[in-house]
């Protein structure tokens, strides 16, 4: 089943349970999906762009929950945390640390990288082959303390 046909039914699940603040964050993603197809004038979006979409939402929610607990509101964080929650369940299962090294060290070898100059194009590459399952500080990160 196709993503944006999971989010549809979780929709119509949270509307029929009365699940309130589930029900706006599925409706915030769908929100976000109608002007992903609008600005690239397609019907569907394939479950790879879906993805990407997510974790750009997921991403905003992060920065505004540190934010809010920056600020000292900490209502406002756990808000954020919980549509986190419900957004991450359409994320692919994240790799483990150990995986997650040894992609980056077999993507390392592929590229030739032999310097911190060629991180973009490891970083890039790592990314492609992650299909959402890391996010990119985190890719960033590792690639940084693997490269000299």
């Amino acid at each position: 089943m196709a993503l944006q046909e999971r989010l549809a039914q979780e929709i119509k699940a949270a509307m029929l349970a009365k699940d309130a603040d589930r029900l706006s964050a599925l409706r915030m993603l769908k929100s976000a999906l109608g002007y992903a197809q609008i600005e690239r004038k397609t019907e569907n979006l394939p479950d790879v762009e879906f993805v990407a979409l997510v974790q750009k939402e997921v991403k905003k929610r992060r920065d505004s929950a540190e934010q809010f607990e920056k600020g000292g509101r900490a209502e406002l964080a756990a808000k954020e945390k919980q549509e986190i929650a419900v957004l991450e369940t359409f994320l692919p299962k994240p790799l483990a640390p150990e995986e997650l090294e040894a992609l980056v060290r077999a993507t390392i070898q592929e590229t030739g990288a032999t310097s911190k100059k060629d991180m973009g194009p490891v970083i890039k590459a790592v990314q492609a082959k992650a299909a959402g399952s890391a996010d990119g500080k985190t890719i960033s990160t590792l690639v940084g303390k693997l490269l000299p």
